[in-house]
């Protein structure tokens, strides 16, 4: 099958999120991203969404740049010739050095378009073979203990699988030691965002007394090799997250004993295609993986679930029910979460429709590329 993109709309939305979302590196209280829809000769509509944030908080990526880098460089290129597979779009964008969020938005719009032509779900096309998904909840550091509690309690009460939640130094082991006391049986991680150093050993080492499933990414965000030397010294598995970034990072990480548990972010390793490879090695080296949240609306929250759909996919990710973020989503239905668990849609391509009334409502501003014609 051939897929011919004839245009590429991008948008600029902000929304705000029903309360702050805090962690190591910054509070958030809206979140600005892109939209990109990708429409094919016979008018078949794609979505895909960009996790970049306004400031370089998490990774180099911006709001902005990934609209320049889509503009000038990403969106030419897939309009420049009709597309067999949207993996080929990986080959086609090797010319351009990382920017991985914005690759993983246009692409993940083509994989919907793909799906969409064959008349299948996301999920399927992918290879997942998942009905229902387990999730978790990712809980962002609270002006209190007793609010956190108080927030813990909720969401235990809804059925989340897991609970995660965002550590600093100074806001670490007497909190999860807490947060252990009142939950002593709740399945619990422990998120760092890149806070600690080696020198931070001791308090690390002391998080091992409270049962954890992991600790994510507690040391440089660009760094194995100290992981490596880390892991040895815990109880607690290391997950990566910012420190896997494609493929060849995830078997370093492996082959160096950097961790035990892999995050994947669709956005950060740059597509899905990447992803799916990533998943496949660890099930091949048996190393659990999940899948992690960058405060997505509807449609990246549709590509996590898609994605999730994969037999190594074996711990609760972060992919939380619409209404845990925002007011009103962009997709119908919004994505729901029963005692822990979300229905795999059955429709063609993400398998949600897009409310084009809330897209509007949210955009800033937009603007349509089209294919050039001779």
């Amino acid at each position: 099958m051939t897929i011919s993109i004839e245009y590429v709309i991008l948008r600029h939305l902000r929304m705000e999120l029903k309360s702050p979302f805090t962690t190591s590196f910054g509070t958030f209280q809206a979140k600005e991203f892109l939209l990109v829809e990708a429409v094919d000769r016979d008018g078949v509509s794609g979505w895909g969404e960009s996790v970049a944030f306004a400031a370089p908080w998490y990774s180099e990526e911006t709001v902005k740049t990934n609209w320049h880098m889509l503009e000038d460089f990403l969106v030419p290129l897939a309009l420049a010739e009709p597309i067999d597979h949207p993996e080929e779009l990986s080959t086609r964008f090797n010319a351009i050095r990382q920017n991985h969020m914005a690759k993983a938005a246009l692409e993940g719009a083509v994989w919907d378009v793909y799906a969409k032509r064959l008349g299948v779900p996301l999920y399927q096309a992918l290879g997942g073979t998942k009905k229902e998904i387990e999730v978790g909840v990712s809980i962002g550091i609270q002006p209190t203990v007793g609010d956190l509690l108080r927030v813990i309690e909720r969401y235990v009460a809804q059925g989340y699988r897991r609970i995660k939640v965002k550590i600093k130094p100074g806001w670490d082991v007497d909190v999860i030691r807490e947060v252990r006391r009142v939950f002593p049986n709740v399945p619990l991680m422990a998120d760092a965002n890149s806070a600690y150093t080696l020198a931070d050993v001791d308090r690390l080492k002391a998080l091992d007394e409270f049962g954890l499933m992991m600790i994510e990414q507690p040391l440089a965000a660009d760094d194995l090799i100290d992981h490596a030397r880390l892991q040895p010294l815990l109880e607690t598995p290391i997950c990566l997250d910012e420190s896997v970034r494609s493929y060849d990072d995830a078997r370093k990480a492996l082959d160096l004993g950097s961790c035990r548990i892999i995050n994947i972010k669709i956005g950060r390793v740059g597509g899905l295609r990447e992803a799916k490879r990533i998943h496949d090695l660890c099930a091949e080296r048996g190393v659990p993986v999940w899948c992690g949240g960058m405060l997505e609306a509807g449609i990246g929250r549709a590509h996590n679930i898609a994605i999730t759909t994969l037999e190594n996919f074996t711990l609760p990710g972060d992919t939380a029910a619409s209404s845990h973020y925002w007011e009103r989503d962009l997709i119908i239905p919004e994505v729901e979460v029963d005692d822990g668990l979300i229905r795999v849609p059955d429709a063609p391509g993400i398998g949600y429709s897009i409310d084009r009334r809330q897209v509007e409502r949210y955009t800033q501003f937009a603007k349509v590329f089209h294919r050039a014609t001779t």
